[in-house]
């Protein structure tokens, strides 16, 4: 199960887990705080790259760097384009395979581990509970 509370707070909104961790928002025009739809592109990110750095360890190449920049233009007014995945590694020197895994890894991981993908995928239903 996951779960968050989003909340108006004084200075804006927040978004918090049970955990204790929190993530400011807002609309846009607030300086550090992420929008909604940048949170959502950093959700899809962070389940890919978090699945894919350890699973490429495992099967024993850690790579020197992992990165990627995930992007998203806005279609419509509610409505996002293509998500495109972006990776940047460096592969360890002199390991023929790194490459070969990685690339495999990055692929299982987007089609069948990533909740976050599959949701987006699948198009998960939303069910709206407002107060009686």
């Amino acid at each position: 199960m996951a779960s968050v509370n989003v909340e108006r707070t004084e200075s804006g909104y927040v978004a918090r887990n049970d955990r204790g961790a929190e993530v400011a928002m807002g609309g846009g025009d607030e300086q550090g705080v992420f929008t909604p739809v940048e949170l959502l592109l950093a959700a899809l990110g962070g389940c890919n790259i978090v699945t894919v750095e350890p699973l490429t360890a495992q099967r024993g190449h850690r790579l020197v760097r992992l990165a990627m920049t995930v992007h998203a233009e806005k279609v419509e007014t509610s409505k996002l384009g293509p998500i495109t995945v972006t990776y940047d590694v460096e592969l360890p020197e002199g390991d023929e395979k790194a490459d070969e895994v990685f690339r495999a890894v990055a692929h299982r991981v987007e089609e069948k581990y990533c909740t976050v993908s599959s949701a987006l995928r699948n198009q998960t239903e939303v069910v709206l509970e407002l107060p009686e």
